[in-house]
């Protein structure tokens, strides 16, 4: 473990732009403006995001229906979902699974192809490793290094736990492109109210090739999910990292 610590210090893997084909998909064309910054697929995404975040299962429900209605691929919600599980944890992404599967009917497929998506048995630790530093460095650019020195000042095993199960084995997973993965963890995290971790993926949200216009798309879309206090923290949060280099 200690070599690949030593490792991760000295390289951010391919660093802050955007994965290509061979390691995870690219989101959208980074800069680029639409006059609808968010495609509906995209905006659908979102909404069921902030609803898993807000543990509504009436709401979850009907989000889930639309998101079918507007085309989204069941792939990136069921790669949604199973990020869920780290960001609002096991008890309500649970509860999305089944109320997913209750529209969907009982999984079938695994692996490659299937639902399932990509086999989490693996017999190469290193390969995990080696992806989930990279997909990790993407997302937080100039503050790579910062994280690792946190994550080990605050347990030995964090650094591992974030890099290897996270972001190599659920985050790095293909499936759902890494720009729409932040976006939809911008939305769940904004209402779940976690300032400091907003501000992280607000940043890594344009790393990955996120546009402006589209996370303040994102913020447009959830406003309603929001209560009073965490709408304007999340706006304080946007307007600190637009005025910062990423």
């Amino acid at each position: 473990m200690g070599g690949w610590r030593n490792e991760r210090m000295r390289e951010r893997g391919s660093g802050t732009g955007n994965m290509g084909e061979g390691g995870l998909p690219r989101g959208g064309a980074p800069g680029s403006h639409d006059a609808q910054p968010l495609d509906p697929p995209t905006v659908a995404l979102v909404q069921v995001a902030a609803a898993l975040a807000e543990g509504k299962e009436p709401a979850l429900r009907q989000r889930l229906v639309a998101a079918r209605a507007a085309a989204v691929p069941d792939i990136w919600i069921e790669e949604l979902l199973l990020q869920s599980l780290l960001v609002v944890g096991y008890p309500l992404a649970l509860v999305a699974f089944g109320v997913w599967r209750e529209i969907t009917g009982p999984a079938s497929g695994r692996g490659v192809g299937g639902v399932g998506g990509e086999e989490l048995a693996h017999e190469d630790w290193e390969s995990w490793a080696k992806r989930g530093a990279a997909v990790c460095a993407a997302v937080y650019g100039r503050a790579y290094h910062k994280l690792l020195l946190n994550l080990r000042g605050l347990h030995p095993a964090l650094e591992d736990l974030v890099l290897v199960d996270a972001y190599g084995k659920v985050i790095g997973r293909p499936g759902l492109d890494l720009k729409r993965r932040e976006l939809c963890t911008v939305a769940e995290i904004a209402v779940l109210g976690t300032a400091q971790q907003l501000h992280s993926h607000l940043r890594g949200a344009l790393n990955t090739g996120a546009t402006r216009a589209e996370v303040e798309g994102v913020l447009a879309v959830i406003d309603e999910d929001l209560d009073a206090e965490r709408r304007r923290s999340a706006h304080e949060q946007w307007n600190d990292v637009k005025g910062r280099k990423l």
